[in-house]
């Protein structure tokens, strides 16, 4: 029946002694109740062995005197018995869990005297001692003293006692590292001493509660993060699953030293196991879909410090929901879903303004709402029916006001919209499977409304059947398409970058300075008092997130009808198409070919190979019937192979410098290589001669690309020139007409460049890693990002031109949400990555070395490795259905590959 909770805030529970409570000493109905005694930093506590007798709490601030009787006292209550006796005289005690029944504290106050008899008088003396130490404690005026005063007695405990190695699991663990911690659960932290070994990592409580010692299997660990607790970096929180809620264990350090080095040696030996999953690539499995927008929200709230063990910083999720009036909720209808555009301070208007009249006259620092969006009291007035005794914990023993409860949901919604002070949002329990939070299962006597209606269960909107479809509707809701349309607006509100400065104020979205990360310093607050009083303040008054996105969040990919798809190639839709209703279309076989190539691309096998060029092979390039590959080497030369008779047709030079990529124009009549002497060549493959001749740049030209009459050329110059090319006559010897329509300017040379699917925007890499995304119809820059240390070797749009993936020559793979420009994930590999092909969650990349690796984005990890050239893999062809790859390498060899299904 005693648990942490039946303590003070910021209380420490010591010890506990066997003991005997004494009713009526002396008496003929004189009674003894076994039961223990337990030693807290503020109370002493006796938990009676009877489930029927009451728990008694006496504060230690509110005795007259603790003491053991002495022998020489003629009235010495125990001279009829033996020693052991502790007499505590006070003004007021707590009577809990009367007849067993979760319920407001009952108080006794008036002078009282409680006889204890420990079973082993031994220990009277240290228990007395004890006692008195923490009573002069209780006794002193000011909070912060004392506070210092108990944290003396409890280091001074802590460094008497170490980790018993007895409780290894095993006899040859090798200990890593030991120190003093706090665990932390909800309103509670319990003190002792901390171990990791090779193998576990174990806690040890200094109280031996709730259990003698908790052990987590490190290799069972999936998740661990530094958290912030009481505003101070000394928490550490570790997951044993990969999407749950709530942790295995969360500990609080006495120093960030002892919390980093944990940190450290877990990170270390899960690091081979686990990736490490931030923000963005969260982002990246969310906009594709490959999790669910609760689970997202459940991610962010981990990475921005909020833990179901700190009331203070509760997972926080949206109002989705604003009808509660309907007998059926119709989830297609945007009028049954809050904005999520908005704080919930700034649904109505009317409340607003009012709220800004009053901002606009505030002296700094000025906030536009006197409470926030999530608090210890918001958490537990939403789970008080299967957490009153928090609720009795955190309001001192006492349930809120009957008609302060949460009695209905439309009410509550009601209030958030209309109330003077009420700005809360919800918690994970409302989108999750188990009810019983709205239900009075435990049967609590919650108090009786103003009309005399006792509380009971939370009364439901008219469309949820029960509490189970409820819950059910809630979460249908929160993966609806309207909400995945619009979450990104409220993560940017909660997490992003409308949280401060000025987005901040815009989006009416401003609270009290002391609730955000940074908002105060406690370490330059000298005075203790001061400082306590503070902490104290924040922690009940609720904290904002930590800030995770400083720039808009990308919205959700929400796929739409394959007819509907703006990326095919082909052109045809399922509209267009003759086929019948129940026949697939052409696109969509190739579409159901290409998913089907890049789920078997790790069965990638080396077909034949050949060394036609005499030096690095830098661009490939093969006729639309596939039986013509044209490349281009360092060597100067443009070579034509002929797939079907295996053999090299054609060799042609056209200057003595390296050339650097081709490409074949629509027709397969001409191919367009670029060159390092700054020049562009256009070779007639029905002529077997240079056709054209385009002086087109001041350095070395490294990339050509081209759609629809139009070239795309990059150069070293630092300039990306966009050309329109009216093909010559051949036969009349005519030649191509130039025309420069565009001129994209960067501060380096360019080393590559992309068009999307469409050939709307194009992408551009740099020697100095630098990323820049353009709309080529206006020749503007929409974003720029310092993406790699060094060049960028490769830069490619996904399918769906959502996202540009970038290879630099620091091992760096970069994700770039091209709608935001926001960098949304990263991932390293053991050494650079020359070239590539990705379909947006799968890549095929070349190596330094000359492996072929195929990575799966999403995990950040390689799935398979494929042995290919002896050398750098300096470029690569893929065929549209995405099953036949070449590739060619500084060992001067081009070689075929083909999937084996």
């Amino acid at each position: 029946r005693f648990s942490l909770l039946l303590l003070n805030l910021e209380e420490y529970y010591f010890e506990h002694h066997t003991a005997n409570h004494i009713l009526n000493k002396g008496c003929r109905d004189e009674r003894k109740i076994r039961g223990s005694l337990k030693i807290c930093s503020k109370s002493i506590i006796f938990e009676p062995d009877e489930k029927i007798q009451p728990i008694i709490k006496i504060p230690l601030r509110d005795c007259i005197s603790i003491k053991a009787p002495e022998d020489s006292e003629a009235n010495n209550p125990f001279t009829w018995d033996t020693s052991g006796g502790i007499s505590v005289v006070c003004n007021q005690v707590f009577l809990i869990k009367e007849r067993n029944i979760i319920g407001p504290y009952k108080t006794v106050r008036g002078r009282t005297e409680y006889l204890f008899q420990l079973d082993v008088a031994g220990k009277l003396g240290d228990v007395v001692q004890t006692l008195h130490q923490l009573y002069r404690a209780s006794c002193l005026d000011k909070l912060g003293d004392q506070a210092a005063m108990i944290t003396a007695i409890l280091q001074s405990r802590l460094a008497r006692t170490s980790f018993d190695k007895n409780r290894f699991q095993s006899i040859s663990e090798t200990l890593h590292m030991e120190c003093k911690a706090e665990m932390v659960t909800p309103l509670v932290t319990n003190p002792g001493h901390v171990c990791v070994t090779d193998a576990n990592l174990y806690f040890q409580p200094l109280n031996g509660y709730p259990k003698p010692v908790v052990q987590i299997t490190l290799q069972n660990v999936r998740r661990i993060y530094k958290r912030r607790h009481g505003l101070m970096p000394l928490g550490l929180e570790v997951f044993c699953t990969e999407n749950d809620l709530c942790s295995d264990i969360y500990l609080k350090f006495y120093n960030y030293q002892d919390r980093d080095e944990l940190y450290f040696l877990i990170a270390t030996y899960i690091e081979n196991h686990v990736t490490e999953h931030t923000a963005e690539s969260y982002m990246l499995q969310w906009q594709r879909g490959h999790i669910s927008n609760y689970q997202y929200l459940l991610h962010l709230n981990n990475l921005a410090d909020r833990s179901c063990n700190d009331l203070s910083q509760y997972p926080v999720f949206p109002w989705i929901i604003a009808d509660y009036s309907s007998s059926v909720l119709d989830l297609t209808r945007p009028e049954t879903f809050r904005d999520l555009s908005k704080p919930i301070g700034a649904l109505n208007k009317e409340r607003l303004d009012r709220l800004l009249t009053r901002y606009q006259e505030m002296p700094d620092p000025k906030f536009m709402y006197g409470s926030h969006y999530s608090s210890p009291g918001y958490v537990l007035f939403y789970l008080v029916r299967v957490a009153p005794e928090y609720m009795l914990c955190l309001q001192n023993g006492k349930f809120d006001h009957a008609d302060r409860m949460f009695n209905s949901l439309a009410e509550t919604w009601k209030n958030c919209l209309d109330g003077a002070t009420d700005f809360k949002e919800l918690i994970p329990e409302f989108y999750e499977n188990d009810s019983s939070f709205l239900v009075n299962g435990l049967k609590l006597d919650l108090g009786k409304r103003q009309g005399g209606k006792t509380v009971e269960d939370v009364e439901l909107p008219p469309w949820a059947s029960g509490p189970d479809d409820f819950l059910q509707k809630s979460q249908e809701a929160l993966e609806s398409q309207y909400v995945s349309e619009h979450l990104h607006e409220w993560i940017d509100i909660i997490f992003g970058y409308k949280q401060k400065g000025s987005e901040a104020i815009a989006a009416h979205n401003v609270f009290h300075p002391l609730t955000y990360e940074g908002g105060v310093d406690l370490n330059s607050i000298m005075d203790p008092n001061e400082k306590v009083a503070l902490l104290t303040q924040i922690l009940e008054f609720g904290q904002t997130p930590k800030q995770l996105f400083t720039i808009p969040h990308p919205r959700r990919i929400i796929p739409k009808f394959k007819s509907l798809s703006q990326t095919s190639s082909h052109g045809v839709s399922i509209a267009e198409s003759p086929a019948s209703p129940n026949e697939e279309s052409f696109e969509d076989l190739t579409e159901e070919s290409i998913t089907l190539a890049w789920s078997n691309i790790a069965k990638l096998k080396l077909d034949e190979q050949y060394k036609i060029h005499k030096e690095a092979i830098t661009g490939i390039a093969v006729t639309c019937n596939g039986s013509s590959v044209f490349t281009t080497s360092q060597d100067s030369t443009l070579k034509m192979f002929s797939k079907e008779s295996k053999t090299l047709q054609r060799s042609v030079s056209f200057s003595s410098m390296a050339l650097s990529s081709c490409l074949i124009l629509p027709g397969d009549t001409t191919v367009i290589c670029s060159s390092w002497d700054n020049h562009i060549y256009f070779y007639s493959i029905a002529f077997g001669r240079q056709q054209d001749i385009l002086m087109g740049h001041d350095d070395a030209v490294s990339k050509v690309c081209w759609h629809d009459e139009r070239l795309y050329s990059a150069s070293w110059d630092s300039t990306v020139k966009v050309w329109h090319c009216v093909p010559g006559e051949t036969l009349s010897n005519k030649k191509h007409h130039f025309e420069l329509l565009a001129e994209l300017e960067h501060d380096v040379s360019v080393n590559t460049i992309n068009l999307n699917a469409a050939n709307t925007i194009l992408a551009s890499g740099t020697k100095d890693g630098t990323v820049s995304i353009w709309d080529v119809t206006t020749a503007t820059v929409l974003h720029q990002l310092p993406c790699h240390s060094g060049t960028v070797f490769d830069a490619a749009f996904s399918p769906d031109s959502r996202h540009l993936l970038s290879a630099g020559e620091d091992s760096c793979f970069k994700v770039i949400d091209v709608q935001t420009g926001m960098l949304i994930s990263s991932v390293t590999a053991d050494e650079p990555q020359r070239c590539f092909k990705w379909d947006g969650n799968t890549i095929l990349s070349g190596s330094q070395s000359g492996e072929l690796l195929i990575w799966d984005l999403l995990g950040g990890k390689v799935i398979e490795r494929i042995k290919g050239h002896r050398g750098a893999v300096v470029s690569v062809w893929m065929n549209e259905q995405c099953n036949s790859v070449i590739t060619g390498g500084e060992d001067r060899q081009i070689m075929f590959w083909k999937l084996q299904y």
